[in-house]
């Protein structure tokens, strides 16, 4: 392997055991089936993805990949940033084989494959600050009666032993803006020409969301 600094634009990265790329969440829509039935599906714009560095263990103590998606202006980076890689998006893959990896190579829609399963990696939609009756799903209170405990839990914790809440209790909190994994998806539609994947069921995240495809 030749050192970071090496770039072989537009090249194509060595295959890897489990492929991966990172697209955008466009939305959702109906996927008609040759047998004419139809599903849920999402589509991912994923233009190819750009090696932007290349850990070894000699250097860096482990191996991995750090792959770029979405060429950012330069107002949108700052020049150190710009010296490094001009991608708005960058995410680090560890691997145990990095030979043939090389600084400007690209990763496309083309190895995926309608039937592949996948792993699709995101954020979650961010709810807020909620109540334990939206968040966890508790029974509401009593509706009359003077009652002004509708939408709040009950007792938290007993009064003598142990005279405190427990850990771990569920209460309100802040709901949703996490790292989700949904698994075993499958590929319904690979259009390398476009830079598009359609993807059965729903995946983490709101529209133009930053999301990672991986095969299972």
């Amino acid at each position: 392997m030749t050192d970071e600094t090496t770039t072989k634009n537009g090249a194509k990265a060595p295959d890897m055991a489990k492929p991966l790329i990172l697209g955008r969440k466009l939305g959702m829509l109906q996927h008609f089936k040759s047998d004419g039935s139809v599903v849920a599906a999402t589509v991912i714009a994923a233009e190819p993805n750009v090696v932007t560095y290349v850990r070894t263990r000699e250097r860096d103590g482990y191996s991995a990949v750090q792959i770029g998606f979405g060429k950012a202006g330069e107002r949108e980076i700052t020049k150190p940033e710009r010296g490094h890689s001009a991608m708005r998006h960058l995410r680090e893959i560890r691997l145990d084989d990095i030979s043939g990896f090389e600084k400007g190579q690209e990763i496309a829609v083309d190895r995926f494959a309608p039937g592949d399963k996948v792993h699709v990696t995101g954020v979650s939609k961010g709810k807020g600050f909620q109540g334990p009756v939206h968040l966890h799903h508790f029974h509401t209170g009593p509706r009359s009666h003077g009652s002004d405990h509708y939408r709040r839990q009950g007792s938290v914790g007993a009064g003598t032993t142990p005279g405190r809440v427990l850990k771990g209790l569920r209460m309100a909190s802040h709901q949703g803006a996490d790292r989700v994994t949904v698994k075993n998806l499958v590929i319904l539609k690979a259009d390398p020409e476009r830079s598009l994947l359609v993807i059965a069921g729903a995946i983490p995240g709101a529209r133009n969301g930053i999301v990672m495809v991986r095969k299972a």
